[in-house]
């Protein structure tokens, strides 16, 4: 059995790794012969801390990511987040490799967020808001700004010390970075939003949002979250990882019936449009899908050597 544990998981990821593993899953996922199956939602004996498993398979690949949060990890100095993903070995149903990868997790997510912004943002965006100060939204920021021209990075935090942490360490890297004034200016003034967050309720209004602008939800992956204001359906087209889960468990879940959502796998592979003209509203909710998971993984065992 093949074993890399998260130093070694967290030495051989990177933002230039994951994007095209993640673009090869989000693709996949579309495919006749991909599955992926129920998220399964859980907490701990604390009821803060929660655990979710994502399990997909293809025609040559099938496993589970094991994903936790524990909220209480921050009284012991320890990060928030945990992930595991276990690869089977398809040929006698026992697991053939484990990947820790807790940093990878974050590559991973990251990278879907580039993925489709790359496909449906604006090529002269240059303006980019985030919200959420944590690991995960420095993760957005790097990865984005790998396939655009950043020249505006505006920060929107709870508060103004995490923010200006947040600030420090994009800056340290050479990114134009500094913390928005307010929620308000800070989407009115952007090309791209990106929202990394645990919100469970909107944290801007939709007409803050200016035409052309694409937006990314990279933190709804739970029944009751919520990032973004629904006001913004009717006037946006609407993208995902994969259209059930992003109804189940994903921002869409607080989208309408009937809502029409489009896999971004479809626009990646040329079977459906992306952005029309500079003046549509795009939209892209992240769920995470246990196929990008996967891809990573094995793009991790094949680094390996």
């Amino acid at each position: 059995m093949i074993f890399i544990d998260e130093a070694r998981s967290a030495e051989l990821g990177s933002h230039e790794m994951a994007y095209p593993a993640i673009r090869d899953a989000l693709i996949a996922a579309i495919q006749p012969d991909a599955a992926s199956y129920p998220v399964v939602i859980g907490h701990a004996s604390d009821p803060r801390n929660r655990f979710t498993l994502k399990s997909a398979s293809t025609a040559d690949m099938a496993g589970v990511k094991v994903g936790s949060y524990f909220l209480t990890n921050d009284a012991v100095g320890l990060p928030r987040h945990g992930s595991m993903i276990l690869l089977f070995d398809q040929t006698i149903g026992r697991i053939g490799a484990i990947v820790e990868s807790g940093r990878l997790n974050a590559y991973r997510t990251a990278a879907a967020d580039a993925v489709a912004a790359d496909a449906l943002a604006r090529s002269d965006s240059r303006v980019l808001t985030v919200f959420g100060t944590g690991n995960q939204a420095a993760f957005e920021v790097e990865a984005l700004a790998r396939i655009r021209p950043l020249e505006r990075i505006l920060v929107v935090g709870r508060t103004p010390e995490k923010a200006a942490d947040l600030v420090a360490r994009l800056t340290a890297q050479g990114l134009p970075a500094t913390a928005a004034a307010d929620a308000e200016s800070a989407c009115r003034s952007a090309d791209i939003v990106v929202t990394a967050t645990s919100a469970q309720a909107p944290l801007f209004q939709a007409e803050w949002i200016r035409p052309g602008t694409h937006l990314a939800s990279m933190g709804s992956d739970g029944r009751g979250k919520q990032e973004l204001p629904t006001g913004l359906y009717d006037r946006a087209r609407l993208f995902c990882d994969l259209p059930d889960q992003s109804r189940e468990v994903g921002e869409f879940q607080h989208a309408p019936a009937g809502t029409p959502l489009t896999a971004i796998g479809a626009v990646l592979s040329g079977a459906a449009p992306g952005r029309r003209d500079d003046s549509d509203i795009t939209v892209f909710d992240s769920s995470g899908i246990s196929l990008q998971d996967l891809f990573i993984a094995a793009a991790v065992i094949r680094a390996n050597g």
